[in-house]
């Protein structure tokens, strides 16, 4: 997608617009809620199965903001034969969410292909109490050994940015190489965290910017790079995956683009900022911050600002996004390879006995 968001030029009135006394600028919505066991840090809570390992709370805050993108990605691609995935898939039969967060995706899934068995894997137990019969919630570690007797056809993964190290990106992409069947696919849809603008109305200086660059090298510092976006195609490759796609976005935040479904996507992502950037921040910065870890109220006064900012229908800010989608090969084409792999060997060793023999 390189054209570039067409603005709205008749949305800058506070009094009448929806970023101000509107549904859009209450932010959050509370949904029902649920007591689950975690640790809590600087007010949020997060999950215990791994502890320290995860970034992202584990809360219902959280939780708002993971089902405002949940509505974003299948709004996004609404005119296509599939919105929840684009791999071509007709009848899968067993398919896993990796991170599944709510569970929106999973249970949207189940209830499309209601023969599937559809798991969805994360850290912290999803909130919703009510599931298809053929959703099945699990709590465990995937960078463990999968202990799941079946293959699957497919294996999704969304915003997943910092959850892993790059050897942990390797080692989880082998396991789901291993844990497909022949022709199985996996795909993946993260956001950039770095904040862009097309025109003047954002200035470099400006609080969103410091956040958001504050965070990325937040992440680099601990070692959980947020640029996944960026390499999580050439990971695919490195497992063995073949037939890989990709299709490129562009999130505008807050509805100040001219397009109908940009301008609705503006307001599911300015929500889905409003409820996760206290989140998204507060624990990078206060213990991996650069060039040293920030106080509670530092984060806390630079998001008074950045929300500010976000409310300003003035200023066009956007993110990128990318969904990437990949093939294991089948029986036949990884019969093929082998038989290559041996011609190779054959040949090197040919050759390297014709210097012997010259010697």
């Amino acid at each position: 997608m390189d054209k570039s968001i067409e603005i709205d030029p008749v949305y800058y009135d506070h009094g009448r617009d929806d970023y101000i006394d509107s549904d859009f600028a209450s932010e959050t919505t509370s949904l029902s809620s649920s007591i689950y066991r975690g640790v809590f840090e600087n007010g949020r809570r997060y999950q215990t199965v791994r502890e320290g390992a995860s970034w992202f709370p584990s809360d219902e805050q959280q939780f708002e903001s993971l089902e405002a993108a949940h509505l974003l990605c299948i709004l996004l691609d609404a005119n296509t034969e599939n919105p929840l995935y684009q791999a071509p898939l007709k009848d899968p039969k067993q398919i896993l969410d990796i991170g599944t967060g709510r569970g929106n995706w999973a249970i949207d899934v189940a209830d499309i292909f209601p023969n599937a068995t559809v798991r969805g894997v994360d850290l912290f137990p999803p909130p919703g109490e009510w599931l298809p019969p053929n959703c099945i919630m699990e709590v465990d570690d995937v960078l463990q050994e999968w202990t799941w007797r079946q293959s699957f056809d497919l294996i999704h993964m969304r915003q997943l940015i910092g959850a892993f190290t790059p050897v942990e990106w390797d080692l989880l992409f082998a396991q789901c190489y291993k844990n497909l069947i022949p022709g199985g696919w996996i795909e993946q849809i993260e956001g950039d965290p770095r904040i862009q603008c097309s025109d003047s109305s954002m200035s470099p200086e400006s609080s969103m910017v410091q956040f958001t660059q504050a965070v990325f090298l937040a992440g680099q510092e601990w070692n959980h790079p947020l640029d996944t976006l960026d390499t999580m195609r050439t990971a695919m490759e490195k497992a063995g995956f073949v037939d890989i796609h990709e299709k490129t976005y562009r999130w505008p935040v807050g509805p100040w683009a001219r397009d109908p479904t940009l301008k609705e996507a503006g307001r599911l992502h300015y929500h889905q900022w409003t409820a996760g950037m206290e989140g998204w921040g507060m624990y990078l910065l206060t213990k991996f911050g650069v060039p040293r870890p920030w106080a509670k109220e530092e984060v806390l006064v630079l998001l008074a600002k950045v929300r500010k900012e976000l409310q300003d229908p003035h200023i066009h800010m956007w993110q990128y996004a990318r969904r990437v989608w990949g093939r294991k090969p089948t029986a036949e084409e990884q019969e093929e390879k082998e038989k290559e792999k041996e011609k190779e060997k054959e040949e090197v060793k040919v050759k390297s006995e014709e210097v012997d023999a010259k010697h």
